[in-house]
C-alpha cells in the first residue's frame, strides 16, 4: 500500500467489507475522543491530542489492528484476553463483531494517561 494521504484514503484502499469495520472504528475513536487531531503515522491512521499520539488502527486481510500502547494493553487485559495480543497492541478478527464500547474505553484511558 503507498502511503495514505490521509485517513479517508487509507480507508478507501480497503475491500468494501474491510472498510465498512475500519469506518466503526475510526467513529468510536472519534467519539471518545472528539478533540483529537487525525494524522498518518507509520502509514496508519493515528490520533493526536496535545502533540501526542493516543492510538493507532490498521487493517489487514482478516482483522484489524488496534495499538493503544504496552500500558492500556496492561490495563484492560481481561477485556481484551479473548483477542490476540501482543505488547502494545490487539487484534480484532474481521470475523466477528468489534468491541466498540471497549475501544471507547481503551481510548478514554489513553486520553487520562496522556
Amino acid at each position: 500500500m503507498a502511503i495514505p494521504a490521509d485517513v479517508d484514503a487509507y480507508i478507501g484502499a480497503f475491500p468494501a467489507d474491510t472498510q465498512a469495520q475500519l469506518k466503526k472504528l475510526r467513529a468510536a475513536i472519534r467519539r471518545a475522543a472528539p478533540r483529537a487531531e487525525e494524522t498518518i503515522s507509520y502509514n496508519m491512521p493515528a490520533y493526536v491530542v496535545d502533540g501526542k499520539k493516543i492510538v493507532w488502527f490498521a487493517g489487514f486481510k482478516a482483522h484489524i489492528g488496534f495499538y493503544p500502547g504496552a500500558a492500556a494493553v496492561a490495563a484492560f487485559k481481561k477485556d481484551l484476553a479473548r483477542y490476540k495480543q501482543a505488547k502494545g497492541s490487539v487484534q480484532f478478527p474481521l470475523s466477528e463483531r468489534l468491541p466498540l464500547d471497549l475501544v471507547a474505553r481503551i481510548v478514554k484511558y489513553r486520553l487520562r494517561e496522556s
